[in-house]
């Protein structure tokens, strides 16, 4: 779960439903323990070529069930990555 939280900023917001999102490390960090405890496995999928403008950067990947995921990075002042938003199944 910690290693999940540290991909995200402080305050980024990560889409966990329809109309439900988590705010922030703490409730993302509740989601991921949550959504983890189920015993769900990721799977590996076609990530997209990553768009860049500036220190932000949209990146995708369309999973093995075809759906299609979303996320805003920032440029981090040491030169890392981390998530800003995070919509985990923007199509399928």
């Amino acid at each position: 779960v910690g290693g999940m939280v540290a991909l995200y900023e402080p305050d980024a917001v990560l889409v966990t439903g329809n109309t439900s999102v988590a705010k922030g490390a703490a409730q993302i960090r509740a989601f991921y323990a949550s959504f983890l405890a189920t015993g769900v496995k990721f799977n590996v999928g076609d990530q997209r070529p990553a768009i860049f403008s500036g220190e932000l950067a949209l990146t995708s990947t369309q999973l093995p069930n075809g759906t299609i995921t979303a996320e805003v990075a920032r440029r981090q002042s040491n030169g890392s990555w981390r998530w800003v938003i995070d919509q985990p199944a923007i199509a399928r």
